[in-house]
């Protein structure tokens, strides 16, 4: 494993992004998107998944010069349609729509059709939380995961991000899957070698499995939870809302006709809408109580949550967002480590567009 700057990273990125035709104000913001991923620590989810996008702009899916634009809108709501751009650049154009209405009207709500995956849900909620707002991301995705009880694939991995402001205590950045493990994180273990943990995957018959090419071999990934006895009749229920926010709601494909992210597998020949979907809130802080005396009772709900007794000493209680921000400074100043496997899909990039990596 070699450790990369976010700068070198993000360069490559950018050259990349240019090659495939992505004016230079969309190449920046989806290297910004992506490599937040990196930073953050969520490996699966930022250069790692470079080479997806290109197959998929190779395949005629992704459309590198997009006209995104509302369709529909209210005072507090919109719809936007992506024009099968790169959702790394889609949807922060979605959540600014949002921010700006909240900003007028106190709330903004935006629905996303004919968009591609997004990178890491939690960029897109971190938007709003930059500007003393709630922000609220999901999207859904490839469908990899059975309802409980169902040998199917009919949901995507389907996350969703909420990001809360504080004041003198960084932000609550709340940011899961709504299934037992992302397929980023089955894809790295693939890329090791090594097997899944119980519980995060079921064979073709709806069997657990730990075999890490599971899915792949006609299975699915599980709802959070895992089993029916361990809860995941809820992690279905948040994967379907995520779904129906996202897809029904805007126009989008959803369940089971949503499209691939893998380029080698066709979207399937019946669509019921427009390419991916999302979803993003914005709430503004002083829409229900002062900012400054909101934040300060987040600061304090942060520090007494933080410090509440732990099971083990040497592992203190973390709040949703702490080890990604860890992660962030550690990264900053020691460089991104990328897996050999991953480190081969750039080089092969770099020589398809006669980039050096």
């Amino acid at each position: 494993m070699s450790n990369y700057t976010y700068q070198d990273l993000n360069q490559f990125a950018h050259s990349v992004f240019i090659k495939m035709g992505c004016p230079e104000a969309d190449a920046k913001q989806a290297c910004e998107t992506l490599l937040s991923a990196d930073l953050r620590g969520i490996d699966s989810h930022g250069v790692a998944r470079l080479k997806g996008y290109v197959r998929l702009w190779e395949k005629g899916r992704i459309n590198a010069t997009p006209n995104i634009k509302v369709t529909y809108e209210t005072p507090s709501t919109a719809v936007v349609n992506g024009d099968a751009g790169l959702g790394l650049v889609v949807a922060p154009f979605a959540m600014r729509i949002a921010i700006e209405k909240a900003k007028i009207v106190g709330t903004g709500w935006v629905s996303v059709k004919n968009s591609n995956h997004y990178g890491i849900a939690g960029y897109h909620s971190l938007l709003a939380a930059e500007n003393d707002m709630i922000g609220i991301s999901m999207t859904n995705a490839s469908p990899l995961v059975s309802p409980t009880f169902s040998k199917e694939r009919l949901l995507g991995t389907n996350p969703i991000a909420i990001a809360i402001p504080a004041g003198k205590e960084p932000p609550f950045v709340g940011d899961f899957a709504t299934t037992t493990a992302a397929n980023g994180k089955l894809e790295i273990l693939q890329r090791k070698g090594e097997p899944v943990p119980q519980g995060w995957v079921q064979d073709k018959d709806g069997m657990d499995t730990t075999n890490a090419f599971g899915v792949k071999e006609g299975g699915a990934l599980r709802p959070l939870g895992g089993s029916r006895l361990h809860g995941s009749h809820k992690g279905y229920i948040m994967g379907s809302v995520v779904d129906i926010f996202s897809a029904v709601l805007s126009g989008a494909n959803y369940g089971p006709w949503a499209p691939p992210f893998v380029s080698f597998m066709d979207p399937v020949s019946d669509p019921v809408g427009e390419g991916l979907g999302h979803f993003f809130g914005a709430m503004r802080v002083d829409a229900f109580r002062p900012a400054d005396e909101f934040k300060e009772h987040m600061d304090n709900w942060i520090q007494r949550f933080r410090n509440s007794t732990p099971v083990d000493p040497a592992q203190p209680v973390l709040i949703p967002g702490d080890p990604e921000r860890e992660m962030e400074k550690i990264r900053m100043e020691q460089g991104i480590p990328l897996l050999q496997p991953v480190v081969e899909d750039l080089k092969e990039i770099g020589d398809k567009f006669g980039i050096e990596f």
